[in-house]
Parts: C-alpha cells; sequence; structure tokens
C-alpha cells in the first residue's frame, strides 16, 4: 500500500519514511555568533573541460583544476557549495576563457557575495619544432589563471609555469673543459591592461634563458641546443632580469612576479631568484 500524510510534512511510501525537500533544514543559512567574516569559502580541485584561446589555432581544448569561491559574511554559518558547480555548469559544458567574468559575477549574485574568486591551472600545448632537423613534437607547460571580482572590479592574473636550460657562467670561466648545466623552471605572473597570449609570455621566458627546452631532439639538434647554451651563460639572477627587461617592454603589463629556480646539477639544493614590480 502507498499513502502520504501531508499534514505533519511526512510522506510515506512502501513503508518509509522522509521529510519534504521543503521542510529540510538549511544549516548554512543559519546565524553564526562568532562574529567573525570569512574571506575565500567555496569548492577546489573540480576538474573540468575548457578551452583556451590559442594564438596558431584560434583555441585549445585542455582541462583545468578549478577553485571557485567568495565571501562569506559574519552572520552566515555557511556557504552553499552546490551552487558553485550550478554556476560552473550554467555556462556549458566547456568553460571559456572569455567567460571568467560572467562566471565571478553569477557566483556574486546566486551565493549573494561581494567578492568572487576563480582559480584555473591547466596544461598548455605548443609545437615546435627541432633546431636543426626541424621535426615537430609538443611541448607542455602549466598555465594559471587567478580571477577576482569586487563588486563590478575585476582583476585577472596570468602565470605560466616555463622549464629552461641554464648554464653556469661561472664554471664555464673557470673550467678547462665544459660548464655545468641543469633543467630549471621559470615562474612568470602578469597583469596587463589588454589580454596577453599565453605563447607570447612563454617565448619571453625562453629566449631569456641558455636555451628552451624540447621534447624531441635527434643528435644534430642536440648538438645545436648543447652549443647554444655554452655560448649563453645565465645565472639564475641573469635570468629573472632577462624575463623582466622583456616585461617591462611590453605596453600592456602593469605588474610582474618572476620567480626562477635551478635544479642544480653539481649541487645538492636548488638556486633562487625573484623580482616583482612594485
Amino acid at each position: 500500500m502507498q499513502y502520504s500524510l501531508r499534514s505533519n510534512g511526512i510522506h510515506r511510501h512502501a513503508g518509509s519514511l522522509r521529510k519534504t525537500p521543503e521542510l529540510m533544514q538549511d544549516k548554512q543559512s543559519e546565524r553564526d555568533h562568532r562574529e567573525l567574516r570569512i574571506d575565500k569559502v567555496g569548492v577546489r580541485g573540480l576538474r573540468f573541460p575548457i578551452q583556451i584561446r590559442d594564438k596558431a589555432h584560434s583555441f585549445q581544448n585542455t582541462i583545468a583544476t578549478i577553485g571557485l569561491f567568495v565571501d562569506l559574511p559574519k552572520e552566515f554559518k555557511g556557504t552553499h557549495m552546490s551552487r558553485f558547480i550550478e554556476v560552473l555548469n550554467a555556462h556549458g559544458s566547456v568553460v571559456h576563457v572569455e567567460n571568467i567574468t560572467d562566471i565571478l559575477h553569477a557566483m556574486q549574485k546566486k551565493l549573494n557575495a561581494a567578492t568572487a574568486h576563480l582559480e584555473m591551472e591547466f596544461p598548455f600545448f605548443l609545437t615546435k619544432q627541432a633546431p636543426v632537423t626541424r621535426l615537430d613534437s609538443v611541448m607542455d607547460y602549466t598555465a594559471r589563471f587567478d580571477a577576482t571580482a569586487c563588486g563590478r572590479d575585476i582583476d585577472i592574473l596570468l602565470t605560466v609555469k616555463v622549464g629552461v636550460t641554464t648554464l653556469c657562467p661561472c664554471s664555464k670561466a673557470i673550467s678547462d673543459h665544459g660548464a655545468h648545466n641543469q633543467r630549471g623552471l621559470c615562474t612568470a605572473q602578469i597583469r596587463s591592461r589588454k589580454a596577453v597570449w599565453i605563447e607570447d609570455l612563454i617565448g619571453m621566458v625562453e629566449s631569456s634563458a641558455s636555451s628552451e627546452l624540447f621534447s624531441l631532439l635527434k643528435r644534430p639538434d642536440e648538438k645545436k641546443v648543447t652549443e647554444r647554451a655554452y655560448e649563453n651563460p645565465v645565472f639564475v639572477e641573469d635570468l629573472v632580469r632577462n624575463v623582466v627587461l622583456k616585461l617591462n617592454a611590453h605596453p600592456d603589463i602593469t605588474w610582474y612576479k618572476v620567480e626562477a629556480e635551478n635544479f642544480e646539477s653539481i649541487h645538492n639544493h636548488n638556486a633562487y631568484a625573484c623580482i616583482e614590480k612594485g
């Protein structure tokens, strides 16, 4: 037998009891008496398909790890986590980077928040040619957007992480044969008046090192890359300074932070340098 008892807010179906949805408690909206606002609350570590503008192919598809956050006034106990996912999915099965502003404003509206934050980190791919044989191969980089809406104001930070080769000038100067070299990681973060191509920012970093990296090198290519690095030694300090000179020359870049870390080949520690504008 199936029947319902609606007078007390309970449905009975096939012998089971459950509360009606309209009577479920909304714990998050309850009053909190600790008088402490929360700067950022939300979801992190969500993987989602996105499209990134690509200078060569209009766009490329990739997978981002996403975080979505808002501020929480002191009077509320918690936020509604499901609403972040609703906002993200409401913009389609694939998020376009151009939709970042729309997503931020949608979070503000749906969660009744003054500020909203979005973090989006993803692999970005470039097809590169080996320097001598001209063979194509795909290189991956890490790119990231950190975006904030405060009222109607939008702030977007672009980050790229680029692997490079560095050859030690001191080692070259004091050695009769060769010089030690190593792989390094340079992280460049920028704010800009207009959008800057991810490829262009990667290019600024790669051209500042002893040599760029390739995923495919035949012997003639390896000879070329090795000799190029030997002819262009840079300390970790040189690397960040070289990148910053290029950023200073860009008319649309308003702020930057450049970090470089060399994974030293003859030490058991890494070398590090950083320059931040302002």
